[in-house]
């Protein structure tokens, strides 16, 4: 299974917690996971999707609309940030902090208490790989400490994301004709559904709250709803859903729900449906 990013990294625990019997190859960018299922390297791949402080990781939302894979699981994995680098480093010592920007967001209130440099890295565990390599004094990474200790680096502080509750939600891609996997280890054991979409409105007045309309008088939950530029016109754009719902199998009251919406819309494309992931527990500790 493909994540975007080094060992240690939490797109590799997205996989680890999710199918622990798979095999976790890691690519460099969220591109190559895309096409490594694509081209049938891996069955399937893990990408993020949102997180609870950073919000929603708009290139994925990219990705996906232009491939033909679907999304077929969620993983939400528990972000826990320390402060890391090479043995012997203290606080006082440390002048610069790498990692992914998302992680720089999440803990920045920490962060900016010191007057240090934050440089933004392609993700949190290669900025420590690359202070580990270098052998890099001054510096500091901030990522997991399960890969602060992949990497030889010692931990200078813990827990300095900023929210508590801290989170990414990823999602599973695969091709429509690969082998079914199996039922995720984080799926929901009650078995509750959860469906994906993406739609067209025109630009005209009132068009948007028809849609939602429709999503509203079908009783379905909506748990997110963002928007993309659409590259098909100058300030016109894709919105995307989550619902509470399986929409997929064809049969009422999915199909009613679609036919309705395809009626007020330009365009529906359901990108998945698959069982909920399971909310991990909260942190224990706090930030510091």
């Amino acid at each position: 299974m493909a994540f975007a990013g080094e060992p240690g990294s939490f797109a590799e625990d997205a996989v680890l917690a999710a199918y622990p019997s798979a095999e976790a190859r890691p690519v460099p960018l969220f591109g190559d996971v895309v096409g490594s299922v694509e081209e049938r390297a891996v069955e399937a791949g893990v990408l993020p999707i949102e997180n609870v402080v950073g919000g929603s990781v708009r290139e994925v939302y990219d990705l996906l609309m232009d491939t033909s894979a679907s999304v077929v699981g969620e993983v939400i994995v528990p972000v826990r940030l320390c402060l890391a680098a090479l043995p012997g480093e203290r606080l006082e010592s440390i002048e610069r902090v790498y990692s992914h920007i998302q992680a720089l967001t999440q803990a920045e209130p920490w962060l900016r208490s010191r007057r240090w440099s934050l440089l933004a890295t392609t993700n949190t565990a290669g900025s420590g790989r690359m202070i580990s390599d270098r052998a890099e004094r001054g510096a500091a990474a901030v990522l997991s400490p399960r890969a602060a200790e992949l990497f030889g680096l010692q931990i200078l502080a813990h827990d300095i994301q900023a929210e508590r509750r801290n989170r990414t939600r990823f999602l599973v891609l695969a091709l429509p004709d690969a082998p079914d996997l199996p039922v995720s280890a984080t799926a929901d054991p009650d078995g509750s559904m959860r469906s994906a979409l993406a739609f067209s409105v025109r630009n005209e007045p009132g068009t948007l709250v028809r849609a939602l309309n429709v999503i509203a008088d079908h009783g379905i939950n909506m748990t997110k709803l963002d928007s993309r530029p659409s590259r098909q016109g100058t300030w016109e754009y894709t919105f995307w859903v989550d619902l509470d719902a399986d929409v997929c199998d064809g049969a009422e009251p999915g199909q009613a729900f679609l036919e309705d919406l395809r009626a007020v819309c330009v365009w529906v494309r359901v990108m998945g449906c698959f069982r909920r992931g399971v909310e991990p527990p909260i942190a224990e500790g706090g930030t510091g």
